[in-house]
Parts: C-alpha cells; sequence; structure tokens
C-alpha cells in the first residue's frame, strides 16, 4: 500500500496518540494491526482533507500531524500558526473539526478500529 507523506504523518499520530499511552491493549500497535476498514477510513479522509484544503506552504508531514491532532483536540495542531498565515491556520483548523473526533480501539481478534 502506497501512502502519501501527508497520510504517513497522520498515520504515525494515531500512533503516537493512541499506541504509545496507558492503554495496554493498543500499547505496541502499527499501522499493519489496522483492519481494513480503518486503513482505508484513514486513507480517505486524508484525501479527502487535502483536496479540500489549501496547503500551500504548510509542510505536509506537519499537516498530516496536525489533521490527528486537530479533529481530535488533542491541544495542539493547526490553531498554532507554525507554518500559515492566521487565515489558513483558522480555515484549516475549521475543516479538520468538520471531520469530527475520531476514537481508536482495539478488537477481540486484536485488530485496531476506529
Amino acid at each position: 500500500m502506497k501512502l502519501d507523506t501527508f497520510t504517513k504523518a497522520y498515520i504515525e499520530a494515531i500512533i503516537f496518540t493512541e499506541c504509545h499511552c496507558d492503554n495496554p491493549e493498543l500499547d505496541g500497535k502499527t499501522f499493519e494491526d489496522f483492519s481494513d476498514d480503518a486503513k482505508q477510513k484513514i486513507i480517505a479522509d486524508c484525501e479527502k482533507f487535502q483536496s479540500e484544503n489549501d496547503l500551500t506552504d504548510y509542510p505536509s508531514k506537519n499537516a498530516g500531524h496536525d489533521f490527528w491532532l486537530t479533529r481530535n483536540h488533542h491541544g495542539c495542531g493547526f490553531w498554532e500558526n507554525d507554518f500559515g498565515n492566521e487565515e489558513q491556520c483558522k480555515k484549516l483548523t475549521e475543516s479538520a473539526h468538520k471531520f469530527g473526533e475520531q476514537y481508536v480501539y482495539c478488537g477481540d481478534n486484536g485488530k485496531v478500529y476506529l
């Protein structure tokens, strides 16, 4: 499966925030442990976000991380205005919030679901 830089960064952010935490059932999980449905949802959301937003001058790796962090209200993300102008960051934050929060959990089969 070929993933773009944005999507890879988004996945890194999921794993960092959800799979390296105090949740023993997710500890050590990788993208390979995600269900096919979860993988498809991740890819679709990343493609849609990128197609709907102007990410000019916003590095893809940072944008992918910030999409996950912002949509889930992790206390950092686009609104920090590290790369874009204030108006761009406001629009990206609003767009990420429209995608809604996602929750990660481990199924009985050991696969990771959203």
